[in-house]
Formats: structure tokens, C-alpha cells, sequence
């Protein structure tokens, strides 16, 4: 794997993280050792297994030596080493892997670029995961990665990826974990088979030798028996050893003070602050006090804290005093973790209010440097509601709660803002939140609210107005398409659009350039919401704009959620080919940038469903159904209900379960105007329950009053018709219907229509004696039917279409796909009613495969939760993966289906 050598091509990563922040490099650099550190030699010779085993996990408390220890170990290496010290695990999967790719680039072995990178800061594909892991297989030489501070990486499914990637890489790749905490990864294979290399707190302790030699590399000669007491009383804990020893520098009796020394947090906090804090200035003091509130800062950051501009030189004679405080590169600083927590407990001690006013200050001037994210996190803690919904309205940022980007962290930040923050923005942030969740009532009322409140704004005088209101406005009128597109009014979205593209006059270029979601999002609203009202073709110019905006993962999801409606238009259109690819590129769209499945509508998943029906394979029509429930997708509005009506009602109407259909196809959907095509496929699923039920005069009355646009409507109503004993008028019907190459509505009819209408005719000519012409459509129903592979219409056609797919002429048409073909000399004979098993959608995951498994060898979910040490709730989510992608819902069935694929 070219791209894995060390002496490879220039690699094509990217310089920024998933949240468009630089990569910190300093975190790619392996620790500077200071003048006073011991090198034991005989953690040195033990941590030269590690290029012998794929695992080593070097573990102990904070302050251990740990980092020290690798670090000297790496320096000393005559091959490269990645080295990545954990900070960003908090952030998600995606800011993991983005920084372990990172890693990798800055050790000189550079991924290459078909590996990817995340998009999304909380979530990783499998499929980048997988290139990975057989990227570094291939790999002549191993990679050593080293992990420091491993204990910040929490997540489960962190822990599983990079198990993923430890256990398929083989011998590509030396994993080293400096962690304080047991990594969540199955141990006790690797120590079972000899596969790991430990080195734990124990071994990590200081012997009274060594302490005595650390003692004498701070100026301290004392005996043995000095050196063996402290050793007893710390455990040969190596911070605390060299806590103390800075101590005892300056204590006119080191050997007594050595003895007197307690290794607890209390007195780690209590020396640091006596021997750290108040031993700098005044000045320096109240830096580090007040800076304690931020995770990093520069000095400008923290001359706006303290009110001075001294911050430059203080930080720098800090950092070169080794006075706790780090620094990470490109003038930025930050506590050591310990240190500040100390400081921030006795800044909240020592000036009681502070630190709200702390947090003002800095949010202000980062609203001002552009740093919107730390802006809005201080904002917050400030709780000044006002400035930071303030904030994110005037940076134009709105359109980010609905992107599954960064929607849960928003969400979850403004969780706190009570009534009493009353502003236009923070009524714009309220209705975002309720509508995100199409919690209507709410939102809407918020909205009002907001429109209210930006209508008095507008009544300042000339040169009074606020300078977002601009940005304000526009964010309205995003949530107002939204609005409309939630509540079926047309009229309302359509206004809405229009005003936003006036205001997209009045807003900084450089804003709408930074937030291309906002456009993307406007035309997916729009689309729909002229979808729902039965106007296709303007519906599919909005929604296609919308497919066609840049931006990347930004607009990623409305650009799925675009593709999906425009393959409901198709399958409305009777083009189940179209509408099954677009729906599959919108289940990718968002894959690719490991964005939430449950960020949008799901409407592409409703739709894969109904064109399965339509083909006869009504396992994977469930599934999909069944996927789409499970999503818990967000964005319910009447056109994934009524979509979801369609597919659940032509189901259950193909398993024979009508009274189940017609109650499905009744769907409480809420919308200000009725949608033609869902009423007219509502009349057309009740028509059918009645047809087959044996009532043809119910279903032909059903129908009589839809529109002639809805030309799977008018196909119904001519079946109803002839089944009613009127082939005449059940003609005239189907002379309505022409397939693709006539004018106005005609021209879009697809397959699906055109199929069914020419069965319908076959049928007339049949009743009528003309078998030769009954013939001639079914042949060009089949030709049709068979590059679509819809086999409903045959099989819903009746009984009188049997014998003729049984002639010589027709049978070879229909063999293979719609009824069984000749079986293989080897094979066995084939039941007449078998079907073809549909493909499987998506490979299975390495875990996933690990699952189907178990379920082969009959193990309960609990059993293979503990066989795998994982959680019952991570096996219950493979298995509802396997099941989609394997278009099953049972146990059994997808052990069946996956020994029928030879996946087993």
C-alpha cells in the first residue's frame, strides 16, 4: 500500500479537523523529556516488546511516568513513530480518526487518500475504518502507534473501531496505549495467545534506587532509608516523588520535610497552590485564576479576561518556569489538566461570581475573533441567553441545528435557556429546536413570537436597527419554508423562499459563503413542500438545486433528503429503476460523511420499500420499512407520512391482509392543503382492498372522482372497471395512460403505470376471444416488467393470465425472473412458487459478520453479548443491521439468507 511507506507521496489529508478547526500538531509530537527525568532502564528493556506483540497497554495513575516513559522509549526508536496524545475522544468517533489519520501524516506513513477522513466530529463509516485496517496489513514493516492519555477515550464504539483496526491490521501495525484507565477492548484474547505487552502501576512505581537517584538529579542527596520511606508513603507515585522534591528544595530540612510529605489530593492541591500559584506574581496570579475557565486560550484571549496586556510575556515566563502551563503551538496555551482544576475550584472559592463575568468576557471576544463554537460555549456557561442565540443567529448559523452535523451539540448547549431570555433570536433558536423535532405546536408558537418581535425591529428608524437583523430575517424566513413544509402549505413555503432570496441581498457575501446549508435547506423545504402539492416538475427543479449545492457534509443531509423526494417522484411516475438509484444515492450521501441516519426524514428508506413491493420482494420491503421506523428520523412532515402510508398499505396489501391495508392507507396526516397524489393513492389502495375483496363497483365509485393527472389511478379505475363488466369504459380509461414519448403529464408515466394498463387491456382482449392479441400485450408487458423486475402487476392480475405465461411464446419471457427457470442438472428441483432472493443492499461489517455467526451457532443475544464483550444494546444494533441488509426480520431467516449468500 504505497501510500503507507515511509518514504511515499506527499499524503492528501486535510488541514482541518472535522469542525474546521487546524489540527493542533503539538499533539502529533512526542513529549520533550525535562532536564530532571530518570530513564529506568528496566521499563525501557520490558517496553521493547511492544515490536513484538500488536497490543501494549502501559497503565497507571495520573502523574505515573507513563507519558515520560513512552516518550523516551519513541525518541529512541530508529523507525518512525506515530504518536497521538488523546484530547478530542470527548468530541466523537469522527475527531478521533480524524487526528489518528493526522497521526499517521505527521510520522511520515501517510494514509492514502482513498482512506478518507471524517466529516462529522461524532461519527466514523466502517468503510474508512476498513480501508484502513487493510492498509496497514499490507504493510512490510509495522506501524508503531502510540496512544497517550488513551483513559480520555470513553466511548464504547471508539474502543470497538479501534479494536476493528487492531485486529484486522495483523502485523501492519504496534498499537501502544498510555491510559489511566482499563481500555474497553478485549484483553484477555491478547494475553491468552501472548498478543500484549503490559506494563501496569507496579512496574510504573519508582524502587527506593531509583527515587534515590530522581532525588539527586533535583540537587537532593539523602540516604536510602530516606529515599525507601517516601517511596512507602507515595508508593512510588512519580509526580508525587517529583511534587515533592520541588518542595524540598527550598525547605531548609529536606530529609524531614521527605518524611512529612502526604501523597492525597488534598495536598497535591494544597502545594501547588503554596508552591505553584503563590509564588508568582500578583499578576501572574490572577492570569492563571482567571484563565482557568478555558480549555486553550492565546494571550489576547486572556488579556480580555484579566483587563491587561501583559498576558504575552506572563504566559511565556510561565511556560518557561515548567509552571504547569502548556504550550500547544501556534501561541496557544493551556493548564495542565490538574493544575486547572485546582485553580478553577479556588478561583470559584476565592471570588464567589467571577467566573460568569469570566465567561462573558471571553465569549464576547471570541464572538469577535470568529470562533463561533467557544463563543456559544461560554455564552452559555455565562447564561447570557440573549448574546449567545444572539450569536449564532447574526453569524448565520441557524441551518446548523438541522444538519446532523452539529445538531445534538446545539440542541443540547441551548438545553438550558429558560422563558425568561426573550429576544428575536432566542425565539428563532426555540422554534429551530421544536421544529428540528417537528414538535409543531411549539415551534410554531415561537415562531410567531419571533415574527413579532423582528416586525418592531423593522419599525426602528433608519440607522437604528439592529445590524444582524438582516441575518435574523433570513433565519426566519428559513424556518418559515420549514414551517410550511411541515404543515403542508404550500402558500406559506413559497412566500417564505421568496423572501429569503430579497434578504440574501442584504446579508454579507462572506456569511452566505460560510453557510451554504442555508440555500441547500431553503430548496429541500421548497421542493417538498411542492411535491406535496402534486407540482412534480417545479418540485423536482428546487429540490435538484438543492442536490447541486457545494459545501460538502454541511449540506449533506438535504442533499439526501433532496434525492430521496426526487425519487418519490419517480415512483409516483411509475419508474421504480430511477427512483430505487436516487434512493440508494441518498442512503450514501450521508454515509459517506458518517452523518446520523436519523438526521433527516428518511423518505429514501420508504421508498426503496414501495419499489420493493413492487418486485415481489416483500422481506426487504419490510425491512426497509422496519429500518425507516427504527431511525427515529426527526423531520416527520406529510410527505414521509403519506409515503410511509403508500409503501405500508401496498405491503400489506400484497401479503393478503386487507383490512390491515385500508387502515394503513387512512394515515392521520395533518396539513393545511390536501395533497392530490395522496388522496388519489389512498383512493387507490382502498379500491384494491375492495377489489379484492370481490366488490369491483366499491372500487370503480372510489376512484371516479381523482384526477386524470394520476395515472396510476386512472390504470386502477380501468381494472375496477373491467372487473366490473364494463371493458368498454374500462378502455376508455387506459386511453388516458400513454407511456413515455407523449405530451404534458403523459410523458412522465412510467413502467410501473404502463405495465399494469397493458395487463388490464390483455385481460379485455382475453375476456373478449382475441387471445392472439391478449398475447401481444402480455409479451409487452413482460419486456417491460422485466427490466424493472416488477412482478406485482402479474401476480395481482389474476388467475386468467396463468395459461399464457405457460405458452411457448411467453414463457421464455417470464422464466428466471417472474417464474422459476429451468433448474441447474446438479441442482434441486425448485418449489413453483420460489421467488429469486433479493441482493444484499450493503456488506456486512467485520462485527456484524462476528454476530451472524453466533446467531448460526443458536447463542441467545446475551451469550453474544459476553462472547463478544460487548453490551446487549450493541448486539441488539448489529442485529437490526444485519437484518436490513440481509432483508430479513427473524433470526432464523437471516441465518437462512446469509447461508444462501454463502456468507456462512
Amino acid at each position: 500500500m504505497a501510500g503507507l511507506e515511509e518514504n511515499g507521496p506527499e499524503p492528501t489529508t486535510s488541514c482541518a479537523d472535522p469542525r474546521g478547526d487546524p489540527f493542533l500538531h503539538t499533539r502529533f509530537a512526542i513529549p520533550a523529556r525535562p532536564a530532571t527525568f530518570l530513564r529506568r532502564e528496566r521499563l525501557v528493556r520490558h517496553l521493547d516488546q511492544a515490536l513484538r506483540t500488536p497490543l501494549t497497554v502501559v497503565s497507571g495513575a495520573a502523574g505515573a511516568g507513563k507519558t515520560l516513559l513512552a516518550a523516551d522509549w519513541a525518541a529512541r526508536e530508529d523507525r518512525s513513530v506515530a504518536w497521538l496524545t488523546n484530547d478530542a475522544a470527548a468530541q466523537g468517533c469522527g475527531m478521533f480518526w480524524a487526528y489518528f489519520l493526522q497521526a499517521l501524516s505527521a510520522s511520515g506513513v501517510p494514509p492514502p487518500a482513498e482512506v478518507g477522513s471524517p466529516a462529522d466530529a461524532s461519527r466514523v463509516d466502517q468503510t474508512l475504518l476498513t480501508r484502513l485496517a487493510a492498509g496497514l496489513s499490507d504493510r512490510d514493516r509495522p506501524v508503531i502507534v502510540v496512544l497517550d492519555e488513551y483513559d480520555r477515550v470513553t466511548a464504547p464504539e471508539i474502543a470497538e473501531q479501534l479494536e476493528f483496526v487492531l485486529h484486522h491490521a495483523g502485523r501492519g501495525m504496534r498499537l501502544i496505549l498510555v491510559t489511566r484507565t482499563e481500555p474497553l477492548l478485549p484483553l484477555h484474547r491478547y494475553r491468552a495467545v501472548g498478543d500484549m505487552t503490559e506494563i501496569r502501576a507496579a512496574e510504573l512505581a519508582f524502587t527506593p534506587e531509583e527515587a534515590t537517584a530522581l532525588l539527586e538529579l533535583h540537587g537532593l542527596r539523602v540516604p536510602v532509608s530516606a529515599a525507601r520511606s517516601l517511596v512507602e508513603r507515595t508508593r512510588g507515585w512519580a509526580a508525587g516523588l517529583r511534587l515533592c522534591a520541588l518542595a524540598a528544595q527550598e525547605s531548609p530540612d529536606p530529609e524531614t520535610y521527605l518524611k512529612e510529605f502526604e501523597v492525597d489530593r488534598t495536598t497535591v492541591a494544597d502545594f501547588l497552590l503554596a508552591e505553584v500559584l503563590k509564588r508568582q506574581t500578583p499578576e501572574a496570579q490572577d492570569l492563571l485564576l482567571r484563565v482557568s475557565v478555558l480549555d486553550r486560550f492565546g494571550p489576547e484571549l486572556a488579556n480580555a479576561l484579566t483587563g491587561r496586556t501583559d498576558a504575552e510575556s506572563v504566559l511565556a515566563g510561565l511556560h518557561r518556569e515548567n509552571a504547569f502551563v502548556e504550550y500547544l503551538g501556534h501561541d496557544r496555551y493551556r493548564l495542565h489538566p490538574l493544575f486547572g482544576e485546582i485553580l478553577h475550584a479556588h478561583l470559584r472559592m476565592r471570588s464567589p461570581g467571577l467566573e460568569p463575568d469570566l465567561h462573558r468576557r471571553a465569549a464576547t471576544w471570541l464572538r469577535d475573533s470568529g470562533s463561533l463554537a467557544e463563543t456559544l460555549g461560554h455564552g452559555a456557561a455565562a447564561g447570557d441567553w440573549e448574546f449567545t442565540a444572539g450569536a449564532l443567529v447574526d453569524d448565520l448559523a441557524i441551518g446548523q441545528l438541522f444538519t446532523g452535523l452539529r445538531s445534538d451539540h446545539l440542541a443540547e448547549l441551548f438545553s438550558g435557556m429558560g422563558p425568561e431570555a426573550t429576544s428575536p433570536a432566542t425565539d428563532l433558536v426555540r422554534a429551530a429546536r421544536e421544529l428540528a423535532r417537528s414538535n409543531l405546536d411549539h415551534g410554531l408558537a415561537h415562531l410567531r413570537h419571533a415574527e413579532r418581535s423582528l416586525a418592531e425591529e423593522d419599525r426602528t428608524p433608519a440607522g437604528e436597527s439592529p445590524p444582524g437583523l438582516a441575518a435574523a430575517r433570513l433565519s426566519h424566513a428559513l424556518l418559515e419554508a420549514l414551517a410550511g413544509r411541515l404543515t403542508g402549505s404550500p402558500a406559506r413555503a413559497e412566500t417564505a423562499a421568496e423572501t429569503a432570496a430579497e434578504l440574501q441581498q442584504e446579508v454579507p457575501a462572506q456569511l452566505l459563503d460560510a453557510h451554504p446549508e442555508l440555500a441547500a435547506l431553503l430548496s429541500t423545504h421548497l421542493g417538498s413542500t411542492r411535491l406535496w402539492a402534486g407540482s412534480y416538475e417545479d418540485a423536482r427543479a428546487a429540490l435538484s438545486t438543492a442536490v447541486a449545492c457545494s459545501g460538502g457534509a454541511s449540506t449533506a443531509l438535504p442533499r439526501e433528503e433532496s434525492l430521496g423526494h426526487l425519487a418519490l417522484i419517480d415512483y409516483l411516475n411509475g419508474w421504480p429503476g430511477k427512483a430505487e438509484r436516487k434512493a440508494l444515492a441518498a442512503v450514501t450521501e450521508t454515509e459517506r460523511f458518517s452523518l446520523r441516519e436519523e438526521s433527516g426524514s428518511g423518505i429514501e428508506l420508504l421508498v426503496l420499500a414501495a419499489v420493493a413491493v413492487d418486485r415481489n420482494e416483500l422481506d426487504r420491503a419490510q425491512a426497509f420499512l422496519d429500518a425507516a421506523a427504527d431511525s427515529h428520523h426527526a423531520m416527520r412532515d406529510p410527505v414521509m407520512r403519506a409515503g410511509r402510508a403508500i409503501a405500508t398499505a401496498r405491503l400489506l396489501l400484497a401479503r393478503g391482509e386487507t383490512h390491515a391495508a385500508l387502515e394503513a392507507a387512512e394515515p392521520a396526516v395533518s396539513a393545511d392543503v390536501a395533497s392530490p397524489w395522496s388522496e388519489a393513492h389512498k383512493a387507490l389502495a382502498a379500491s384494491a382492498v375492495h377489489l379484492a375483496e370481490g366488490r369491483p363497483e366499491t372500487a370503480a365509485e372510489l376512484l371516479q372522482g381523482v384526477p386524470g393527472d394520476q395515472p396510476a389511478c386512472v390504470v386502477g379505475a380501468a381494472r375496477a372497471q373491467l372487473a366490473a363488466g364494463r371493458p368498454a369504459e374500462a378502455l376508455d380509461l387506459l386511453d388516458r395512460v400513454r407511456p413515455e414519448g407523449g405530451t404534458g403529464a403523459e410523458r412522465r408515466t412510467g413502467p410501473a403505470v404502463t405495465v399494469r394498463a397493458s395487463l388490464v387491456r390483455a385481460e379485455a382482449a382475453d375476456r373478449a376471444g382475441d387471445s392472439a392479441t391478449a398475447r401481444r400485450l402480455v409479451a409487452h408487458a413482460l419486456h417491460e416488467a422485466r427490466r424493472e423486475r416488477l412482478r406485482r402487476p402479474f401476480l395481482e392480475a389474476g388467475p386468467w393470465i396463468r395459461p399464457l405465461l405457460g405458452t411457448v411464446p411467453l414463457r421464455g419471457l417470464a422464466e428466471g425472473w417472474l417464474t422459476p427457470g429451468p433448474p441447474p442438472c446438479a441442482a434441486p428441483r425448485a418449489h413453483p412458487g420460489d421467488q429469486p432472493p433479493p441482493p444484499v443492499v450493503e456488506e456486512l461489517s467485520g462485527r456484524e459478520h462476528d454476530v451472524l455467526e453466533r446467531l448460526a451457532q443458536m447463542m441467545s443475544t446475551e451469550e453474544i453479548a459476553a462472547d463478544l464483550y460487548v453490551s446487549v444494546n450493541t448486539v441488539k444494533t448489529h442485529l437490526k443491521s444485519v437484518y436490513r441488509k440481509l432483508s430479513v426480520n427473524r433470526r432464523h431467516d437471516a441465518v437462512h439468507r446469509a447461508r444462501e449468500l454463502r456468507l456462512l
